[in-house]
């Protein structure tokens, strides 16, 4: 057998309907649209989801969710990826180095996912529970980034001042 002897099994290849070529070939006259009506017609089909006036299902149904735009800030690391890296003080700018975040993420936090067996010291990257504990025992040490002290969501109450007294010694005479 050679490449040039190579053909197709016989039965599985056929040619494609010409349609509209004249009564003897099958597909003449309406080349297979039927008579009459939209679909019939050039140009006639209708978009995508058109229920035929109908309220469309993509319409009838509610609204759902939203697509958080600071989705891709932090990133995950897994536990795995911590033990395949050549650098054993890691950061941001470490993790950025070696590809296990994007160069866009502004954050990482590391999350339990496979062994740690090294030693590791974790600087200014967010740590889940059992990551931190994962970590410790395997010698390394986590410092965790200081959160910043929040600010009250509302501002106390002024207090009102107090009313005025009707009367003429509540009015300075001018």
């Amino acid at each position: 057998m050679k490449l040039n002897s190579l053909k197709p099994a016989p039965g599985s290849k056929s040619d494609r309907h010409r349609v509209g070529r004249g009564v003897g070939s099958g597909w003449g006259k309406t080349a297979g649209r039927g008579h009459k009506g939209q679909k019939a017609r050039s140009g006639g089909f209708h978009k995508v989801g058109f229920e035929g006036g109908q309220m469309p299902l993509h319409r009838r149904l509610p609204k759902r969710g939203f697509t958080s735009l600071s989705r891709d800030d932090v990133a995950e690391v897994r536990t795995s990826e911590l033990e395949k890296m050549k650098a054993t003080e890691i950061d941001l700018a470490a993790l950025k180095d070696e590809g296990v975040v994007p160069r866009a993420a502004l954050a990482a936090k590391v999350i339990v996912s496979g062994k740690l067996s090294r030693k590791i010291a974790l600087k200014a990257i967010a740590a889940s529970k059992g990551a931190v504990s994962m970590i410790e025992s395997a010698g390394g040490s986590v410092a965790l980034p200081e959160k910043p002290a929040e600010q009250p969501k509302k501002l106390p109450k002024k207090s009102k001042p107090e009313a005025k007294t009707s009367g003429p010694e509540a009015k300075p005479a001018t």
